[in-house]
């Protein structure tokens, strides 16, 4: 009899080493997890190196609504505009010259032989009537106790005197009849003064100067 062939046995694990292995699970794409909602978010905080077309898309438009939204939009039309070159230029120049012709004309107040802090005071109840210690110190800008050594000093020179009010517990503050009279004369120093250096004017330049008068007493009344 003819030999009997065996046929070898296949090794269990022949169809497994043949297969190809399976991929390993790859993470999902940006796409493809994230919800239109966290794009917006992210998009929200402008991230500079945008990693899709869509959040960048969706940080452009979160920038444009930023930009466009009504609150900005009230806060900056609530702010005033600032005045113009040619405004600022004639403030300045105005400014500069109120201050000099002070000075100059100062020097004639010192025929009445008292302090400029003095003659200021003097000058509100004569030309503003009586007023308590603290409403001259407020129209003069000062604190009460350096207003009461203001007055004091008035006093003493007979030109200041104090009237008790009805409560008796307010002192109400009048000029004097010398005061009245030393504060008109020094007026009086002062507008000569302008007059003699209006004088020579020509009569063109004259109205000129009246029309400026007019349109500083209307800068005055919007201070």
């Amino acid at each position: 009899m003819p030999p009997v062939k065996h046929k070898k046995a296949k090794p269990k694990n022949s169809d497994r080493k043949n297969r190809p292995a399976p991929k390993a699970p790859t993470a999902p794409t940006t796409a493809q997890t994230v919800t239109p909602a966290i794009v917006s978010s992210a998009a929200a905080q402008v991230d500079p190196l945008p990693s899709s077309g869509t959040a960048a898309q969706a940080g452009h438009l979160a920038a444009s609504q930023r930009v466009h939204s009504p609150t900005l939009e009230a806060f900056t039309s609530a702010e005033p505009s600032p005045p113009s070159l040619a405004a600022m230029e004639i403030a300045d120049q105005l400014h500069s010259a109120a201050i000099h012709l002070l000075r100059r004309l100062r020097v004639r107040d010192r025929e009445t032989n008292v302090g400029p802090a003095q003659l200021s005071a003097l000058s509100v109840l004569v030309f503003g009537g009586p007023r308590s210690l603290g409403e001259l110190a407020e129209a003069e800008q000062v604190r009460p106790p350096t207003m009461s050594r203001i007055v004091s000093g008035l006093q003493r020179a007979g030109l200041v005197r104090r009237h008790a009010t009805e409560d008796g517990r307010r002192v109400r503050l009048e000029a004097t009849p010398g005061g009245v009279s030393l504060m008109w004369a020094a007026r009086k120093r002062r507008v000569e003064s302008l007059a003699n250096a209006v004088a020579g004017l020509p009569e063109n330049e004259k109205q000129q100067l009246r029309t400026a008068i007019a349109l500083l007493e209307q800068v005055m009344r919007n201070l």
